[in-house]
């Protein structure tokens, strides 16, 4: 990694108190989650456009335990290490940190990000920590997702194309 990607990379302390300060200075902090196995244009667009709505776009990348109790013992196909440094290598990312827990709520209770968004997958009662975002005064909302784009389908077709034979 270079040392702007490394710099993205940050421990839940740390990134509290940044976010402590870019809000103190009237910035909004975006805050979003997930396994981010296989990047693809869902994902990039995704996270371009959550960056779109406030100044800085925290990524929280879930662990590798946590995608396999969430996806199965095939997953994720891409490690944590790799995962996070793909996503702190994005223009329109600007910090990036990981969880073991099985969703984010303990990460957002310490940041307490401005914004929570996830993918329009999400029903908005079912985000996770969005009473800790409204709380504080901040926004929830989903973006809507790109039919067709996501890592279970592309694991799919490879797995389709590896039985057919040539």
């Amino acid at each position: 990694m270079d040392e702007i990607t490394d710099s993205k990379l940050q421990s839940v302390n740390s990134l509290a108190s940044i976010v402590r300060k870019l809000k103190n200075d009237g910035k909004k902090v975006v805050f979003t989650n997930g396994c981010f196995d296989l990047i693809h244009t869902g994902h990039t667009r995704y996270l371009r456009e959550a960056r779109e709505a406030g100044d800085y776009l925290i990524v929280a990348v879930n662990s590798d335990s946590s995608v396999t109790r969430l996806k199965g013992d095939s997953r994720p196909i891409i490690p944590l290490n790799e995962r996070m440094e793909i996503l702190a290598g994005f223009y329109f990312v600007d910090f990036v940190i990981s969880f073991e827990e099985l969703n984010p709520y303990n990460i957002i209770d310490k940041i307490k990000p401005n914004m929570l968004i996830k993918g329009g997958d999400w029903p908005l009662d079912k985000i996770i920590g969005k009473d800790l975002v409204e709380q504080e005064g901040g926004k929830v909302f989903t973006i809507p997702e790109i039919k067709g784009q996501s890592t279970s389908g592309i694991v799919n077709k490879i797995i389709s194309l590896n039985n057919q034979t040539v």
